[in-house]
């Protein structure tokens, strides 16, 4: 018998709707659906540079940060050469590799849930033209330092576009995210990767974007798909923008719930380090197989790595109590020590 959904917790998106401005502005794009969009996004284009304090001619707009990444990857990688990331990651990163023809090479994380920057550079070949980086890292929520960014930047050979993956930056905290864009004109081959579907909860309407330098931007537009982007989709990422205030306390919320969550597992006797994504990873050696077979059992569905960890998305309050009340009935656990 199926257990119904109770809770999706598995897919990083966000608990709460679009914002009233949001939705308004969604319902009346919709009475025109009737009409085109755009060729190409190029007012959404010139929003977002502004919002980001850069020229129209560094920002390319697609089909989320994914639909932006497999741009950047037509534009680059010819059959036969290699991707590099980090393992785990992102999913999508050696599919994408696949759909270009590319040899996907990982590179396991640290013990620790941390991209290896070292083991990444050690990896790079002449036949190399992509590497990712995720910062925050998905789906550790661990961090890149700013300077250890501008130290593998300096490294990287120039025929290596680096992907800076900064799909969760919005919930970073503490030391924060370096400010990857002030580093577009010191390194031309660095695309930086966003989006409109996490902190902005627009997950359904596939808005990302990058920024880069002039010539890389210039490059990978050649591969956006004509009227792309939906009207819904760009009124919607509008509002949104337009909406700073209310957006900044709604992710204010879900990242002191995903405090909440980490201070409350590690009572529980979870070995949780701190992240900052909108999601907490509990990695083995703690029971991460018996606690997903206990959350997919009361209807709870979170990302689960067998035998690795499990991404537990941040929900709203019931469903982040729903998480703690199911896992707390697992009984206290002895952790196996770590090295």
């Amino acid at each position: 018998m199926d257990v119904p959904v109770l809770h999706r917790l598995a897919l990083n998106e966000s608990p709460y709707p679009p914002l009233p401005p949001v939705h308004a502005a969604m319902r009346r794009a919709v009475a025109e659906a009737h009409r085109y969009p755009q060729f190409h996004p190029d007012d959404l284009t010139e929003r977002i540079a502004a919002r980001c304090r850069v020229t129209a001619d560094r920002v390319v707009v697609g089909s989320g940060s994914v639909g932006v990444a497999l741009q950047l990857l037509r534009a680059v990688v010819r059959p036969g050469d290699a991707v590099c990331f980090a393992w785990r990651t992102f999913d999508a990163y050696p599919l994408l590799a696949a759909m270009t023809d590319a040899v996907p090479v990982p590179v396991p994380l640290t013990p620790d849930g941390h991209q290896d920057l070292d083991a990444l550079l050690a990896a790079l070949g002449p036949r190399t033209r992509v590497v990712v980086l995720c910062s925050p890292h998905n789906p550790t929520g661990t961090l890149v330092t700013a300077g250890a960014l501008s130290t593998f930047l300096r490294r990287v050979p120039r025929h290596v576009t680096v992907l800076l993956d900064e799909a969760y930056v919005e919930f970073a905290r503490g030391a924060g995210p370096p400010d990857a864009s002030a580093l577009l004109d010191a390194h031309p081959n660095l695309l930086v990767l966003r989006t409109f579907s996490k902190a902005h909860g627009l997950a359904a309407l596939r808005v990302g974007y990058g920024l880069g330098s002039p010539g890389l931007v210039e490059r990978v537009r050649r591969h956006q798909l004509p009227f792309g982007i939906n009207a819904v989709a760009t009124a919607a990422v509008r509002a949104s923008l337009g909406a700073e205030e209310e957006l900044r306390l709604r992710v204010d919320t879900i990242v002191a719930e995903r405090e909440r969550l980490r201070r409350e597992l590690a009572a529980l006797g979870w070995h949780v380090r701190p992240g900052h994504a909108n999601s907490v990873w509990l990695a083995a050696p703690d029971p991460v197989d018996e606690g997903a077979a206990a959350l997919t059992g009361a209807g709870v569905l979170t990302r689960h790595y067998p035998g690795e960890g499990i991404r537990l998305t941040v929900g709203d309050r019931t469903a982040n109590d729903a998480v703690l009340t199911i896992l707390a009935g697992m009984g206290t656990h002895r952790r196996a020590p770590r090295t």
